[in-house]
């Protein structure tokens, strides 16, 4: 091989190599960084591709993305709700999604094919069982109100997007009246409110308030801290018991399309899903994924929430009930 032909295999070798040096990715998302963080580095560990995150709250992110239009360097927008993805997809935020990516989950694909969910959560009361007795209980959440008898005892996060979306999803299965008087019936308890889920968990586990309504997976995380809550679930279709989807679609500003399908297919991969339902004990979307014994079966829980069009949640309308109930 003479010189010249060295030289320019030695030029493609380093071009390519900076090229691939070059590969980055930039992520949006409303999820918590202790989640988000193990996943992208073990991404770019096995990849080399520098993932560049910004977090805040959904709401923030969708504020974010509407005043940088155009000009934002963002590729992928991964969401704490559902609701938010609705709101990205009706603003024209997302491109739609091939099917190598959107036949991986086994539900809660969209009819837009926009956004692709990651995990589920499900909505479930959490008690303290030295002090509530689940037999005592009610089939729907809408019923919570007529246990009087915990009045100054109930928590609940009227700030956080699961909750939010569970009182959109009322709306949309009992209508804005139906909604309101529920408000309006659980403020006559006194609900405590928290600004987080594992501070209510800690206010049921100390004794502080006996019960209240949550993501199933912050109960089981201080369950397997050895402490004592339980999860009480709703009658299957009852809004109390609503599937929370966190998902994630790849925005029209994007210009590393490869590189953001490359990440959604890992987060759908084996290692990714498998991480989801270990370490952050949510519900995976794909196949053949080993559940936390503490958890219902997939099918179970699928069956507990009420069947309505995720993209449609009115989140608008509930943050407008919250916000005359005084609760934001």
């Amino acid at each position: 091989m003479n010189n010249y032909k060295v030289l320019v295999l030695l030029f493609l070798a380093i071009w390519g190599l900076g090229l691939a040096q070059q590969q980055s990715l930039t992520v949006y998302t409303g999820r918590g960084q202790g989640l988000v963080e193990p996943l992208v580095r073990q991404f770019e560990a096995e990849t080399g591709i520098k993932v560049n995150v910004r977090y805040g709250r959904d709401a923030e992110i969708l504020a974010a993305l509407q005043e940088e239009g155009s000009r934002s360097p963002a590729d992928l927008f991964w969401a704490n709700t559902a609701g938010a993805l609705g709101v990205a997809s009706e603003r024209g935020l997302f491109l739609r999604l091939g099917d190598s990516i959107t036949r991986i989950p086994t539900n809660f694909v969209p009819a837009s094919r926009q956004w692709v969910p990651l995990t589920m959560r499900l909505r479930v009361l959490a008690y303290n069982p030295a002090k509530v007795k689940p037999e005592e209980l009610p089939k729907s959440i809408l019923d919570l109100p007529k246990l009087t008898q915990y009045k100054g005892r109930i928590g609940w996060t009227p700030t956080y997007s699961s909750f939010q979306d569970m009182v959109a999803a009322m709306i949309v299965l009992h209508g804005e009246a139906r909604t309101r008087q529920w408000l309006s019936e659980m403020k006559a308890l006194e609900p405590k409110a928290y600004a987080s889920n594992p501070a209510m968990m800690e206010a049921i586990r100390s004794g502080e308030i006996d019960l209240g309504s949550t993501n199933h997976y912050y109960i089981q995380r201080f369950v397997r801290a050895g402490q004592n809550l339980g999860t009480y679930y709703f009658a299957d279709g009852d809004v109390g018991g609503l599937a929370l989807v966190t998902g994630a679609g790849i925005l029209k500003t994007s210009k590393n399309l490869s590189t953001a399908n490359r990440f959604l297919l890992w987060l759908l991969s084996a290692k990714g899903q498998q991480f989801f339902a270990s370490e952050i004990i949510e519900y995976p979307v794909a196949r053949g994924i080993v559940l936390s014994s503490n958890l219902l079966p997939i099918g179970q829980a699928v069956a507990k929430s009420p069947k309505l069009d995720f993209e449609k949640l009115p989140l608008d309308a509930a943050l407008k009930l919250l916000r005359e109930a005084g609760l934001l």
